[in-house]
Order: C-alpha cells, then structure tokens, then sequence
C-alpha cells in the first residue's frame, strides 16, 4: 500500500502542489490547513508521515506539535518553514520532530528527506536486545528508553536518547560528527551537522552538573565526541 501524506500547510497554492508531486512520487497524499483538520482528517485515514508547516491560522506549528506527539506518537513530522535556520526548527527537533526543510525547497530533495524519514521510521520499532549500560554513574536502559544520572531520572527527546545510546555503546572511545548521523540518523541523512552540535548541547544541559563545562560528554577538537565517566577524569 501507497504510504499516506498529510500535508498541514494554510497556503492553496503549496499544498495543492505538494499533493500533486507527492501523488507523481507514488505516494497517497492529503492537504488540510490547521492543526484541527489535520486531527480530523487523521481520524479518519492515519497518515504514515506528516509534512507540517510553522505558520498556521489556527495554532503555531510548533505547539501543533506538541499535540501530534501526544496524539499521534508514532507518525513522524517533517517541519516544512519558510524560517531559513531560525532557531522555531532546530526547537522543533528538540520537541520530537523528525527531521525539517526549508522554503523554497527542491522537489526532489524534500522527497529524499521523505522518503529517508520513513525508512527510519519502518526500522525504529525493531525490538531491542541490548543490556543496560552504564558508564560511571551514568546508566541507560535501552529496552526501558530509560536514563539515569547518580540514580535520578533524566528526561531525555527520542533523538536525545538515541545519541546518548550510541555514546553509551562506545564509551571512552572518540565518536565523529559522522558517525552520529549514520549510526542515529542513517545512511540517508541529508541534512545539516548543526542538528548534532544543537543534541550534544541539549544532552550536556540534562546529564553534566554544568553544561558550559562538560566533563561526562567531552568535545575532542578536531575528532568528535567522547562519553567518560566521571572517576576517569584527570
């Protein structure tokens, strides 16, 4: 079966066109205009992705976001803004997005972004056997999506948790920004590195005791990254 877009966007023009590319591409394709009909219209045909515009009449697509994620948890979003590197998409990725791309864009690379997003997605619930792993007083639980910091809960985005996993796999060894986007993004990432920088920061701001000095996540200039444990540091 065709996997089903729903494009939330309040421009006529915009979305009529996406929904005749995405119909040439070989996909299902639906248009609403505000978060409400995106809802409605999910109700009724549950899409396998959502292309959301920021812009919208009736609630900030930010905000419209939040209520996908908690209506919809398992349908992954793509920011579509015409906010070129504003700080409204990077906030979006830190809140569950998926992935984003900006006005005007080309055809072909927003369907690239698609079409890598729902690979990701088909993959992301194979079962995981992996045991916790602890590094000093650090512990994550990746069959429990679980991290602990000294004992305490740490509340972590998906992506969060899936960049401090693989850290946490390849402890006191330097991991490259490379690395990262293949190993949690795929093979097929084609967007920018500031999206791992903008994770390190976030992850150092929930996991350090000060993030502006970090010493669990540590920045190896000119390699990349390395997760320690506080006893090993000199």
């Amino acid at each position: 079966m065709p996997k089903q877009i729903l494009v939330v966007d309040d421009d006529r023009l915009t979305r009529r066109s996406l929904e005749l590319h995405l119909q040439d591409a070989g996909y299902q394709a639906a248009s609403v205009c505000t978060v409400a009909q995106a809802l409605a219209a999910a109700e009724e045909q549950p899409p396998d992705l959502i292309l959301l515009d920021i812009g919208l009449p009736d609630i900030d697509g930010l905000d419209g976001l939040r209520i996908f994620r908690a209506r919809l948890p398992n349908v992954p979003v793509i920011f579509v803004t015409g906010r070129r590197r504003e700080l409204d998409e990077i906030i979006g990725l830190e809140m569950g997005a998926d992935d984003y791309i900006t006005k005007p864009f080309d055809v072909d690379v927003l369907l690239a972004h698609i079409k890598a997003v729902l690979r990701r997605s088909s993959s992301a619930g194979e079962p995981v056997f992996d045991n916790t792993l602890v590094v000093g007083d650090l512990t994550v639980d990746p069959a429990a999506h679980e991290v602990q910091v000294s004992g305490q809960r740490v509340e972590l985005t998906p992506k969060e948790f899936d960049v401090l996993l693989y850290l946490a796999r390849n402890a006191g060894r330097v991991v490259s920004v490379a690395d990262i986007l293949r190993e949690v993004w795929g093979s097929e990432w084609i967007g920018e590195d500031q999206t791992i920088y903008v994770h390190i920061r976030w992850l150092r701001t929930k996991i350090e005791r000060d993030a502006a000095k970090p010493e669990r996540l540590v920045t190896v200039r000119g390699a990349g990254y390395k997760l320690v444990s506080l006893p090993e540091l000199v």
